[in-house]
């Protein structure tokens, strides 16, 4: 057993074995499927556009249109890569601003992932699961958290109008973990 320990082929072959392992660890990060972090970020009060009062007929006790964010669009989360739960909302703050939230999320550690408005059509199963980077795709940072409810700025030069749907986007290996459709 020393004789083959002794051998510089047996030492390359372990060396070829470690790096490559260390390589797998650091670009899988398998440990990612242990760990979940809870996040809960402030999120402004919503009204849909069609419930707007208008300012000639304020309704009595309700929030004025002013102090509230309008919802624009909103979607159900589909499971792409991992299984994922909860809904994305396009809103317009009363500034004018535009953020994205996603309510009530659940869904699985990764490495690199990231929330992404895209102007692709989510869908269902492994279909859906390339789509998003093969046309326009703004990202709005990286996921937060995998679950709870958490705010995203749009940035003030996108027209989030050109754009359907919301992704958890893998960057690391170019998937979505789920998304959703950003309907009116």
């Amino acid at each position: 057993m020393t004789r083959m320990f002794g051998k510089p082929a047996v030492w390359a072959v372990a060396a070829v074995l470690a790096v490559g392992l260390a390589f797998g660890l650091y670009w899988f990060q398998p440990w990612k499927l242990l760990t979940s972090k809870t996040v809960n970020d402030a999120a402004p009060a919503v009204v849909s556009a069609s419930a707007t009062p208008s300012p000639a007929s304020p309704t009595v006790g309700a929030p004025s249109p002013s102090a509230v964010a309008v919802l624009l669009a909103e979607g159900k989360l589909v499971t792409h890569e991992h299984d994922s739960s909860g809904t994305a909302q396009l809103v317009r703050l009363p500034d004018g601003r535009h953020q994205v939230i996603l309510r009530d999320l659940a869904t699985s550690d990764g490495p690199d992932l990231r929330v992404w408005l895209t102007d692709q059509p989510v869908l269902p199963g492994r279909a859906g699961w390339h789509v998003f980077d093969d046309g326009k795709h703004v990202e709005l940072g990286r996921l937060k958290g995998t679950h709870g409810t958490q705010v995203y700025a749009v940035p003030a030069n996108v027209d989030p109008t050109e754009l359907r749907s919301v992704t958890i986007w893998c960057a690391r290996f170019k998937v979505s973990f789920a998304a959703a459709p950003l309907e009116a």
